[in-house]
């Protein structure tokens, strides 16, 4: 079983690919560079693993929450290797992949995920810990002002992600500061966290058409300028 993942939604920029379970991963974080090194990055992991495209028996991506034009890229990234190859697409969720890169990091088994929306908004999630090791929600992904929030129960929790970092105070004193346990507050999606994830969602037959492979903003008025 071979899978290529890519990630591109936040400021990390990350692919990886999956041979029988072993992961190779290139990550960096770089701020407005995706468009330039994610597809180096592909040849890099091809070129070190012996694989080809035509080899893979999917292609998995980060298909966000997370920047709009970061969440572009890798889906445009994503259609335009599964159209020229056949690939069947496994779309993860971002915050998904910073929940699942948590447990890796900490061991964390529950994780309040959080990535700075902007406008004075996270992209929120709850994630625990599956009997499989693996990161599953529980509830909706929301995009939402930090102060709106409902308190979380039980403690133990481990933050994770951006929004952490730039709305601490706000999201600890509406989800209860005693609640969580730590904060990983620069803690990205990697493709490394793409590709077990979208292992998990292709055997359970989870996966869609290169067409299908769409962004997922939260906000719907991602692209809308202000009538202003």
């Amino acid at each position: 079983m071979k899978l290529l993942a890519i990630d591109t939604a936040t400021e990390a920029c990350s692919a990886a690919i999956c041979v029988d379970g072993e992961i190779v991963q290139r990550y960096r974080i770089a701020p407005r560079e995706h468009s330039h090194i994610i597809l180096p990055m592909i040849d890099e992991l091809l070129a070190e693993t012996g694989c080809s495209l035509t080899a893979m028996n999917a292609i998995a991506f980060g298909r966000g929450p997370g920047s709009f034009m970061g969440v572009r890229i890798a889906a445009g990234v994503t259609q335009g290797i599964a159209f020229a190859h056949d690939l069947p697409v496994v779309p993860v969720s971002t915050l998904a992949a910073i929940a699942q890169t948590a447990h890796v990091q900490t061991q964390a088994e529950k994780v309040l995920a959080a990535i700075d929306a902007r406008m004075n908004e996270v992209y929120w999630g709850v994630y625990e810990l599956s009997d499989a090791g693996l990161m599953q929600p529980d509830g909706e992904e929301l995009v939402i002002p930090p102060g709106h929030l409902s308190a979380q129960h039980g403690s133990g929790w481990t933050a994770a992600g951006t929004g952490w970092s730039s709305y601490r105070d706000e999201l600890e004193a509406t989800i209860g500061k005693n609640a969580i346990s730590a904060v990983v507050e620069d803690c990205f999606p990697t493709a490394a966290a793409i590709a077990t994830l979208g292992m998990a969602g292709f055997e359970a037959g989870n996966e869609v058409t290169a067409s299908q492979a769409v962004p997922v903003y939260l906000r719907d008025n991602v692209a809308k300028k202000s009538a202003a």
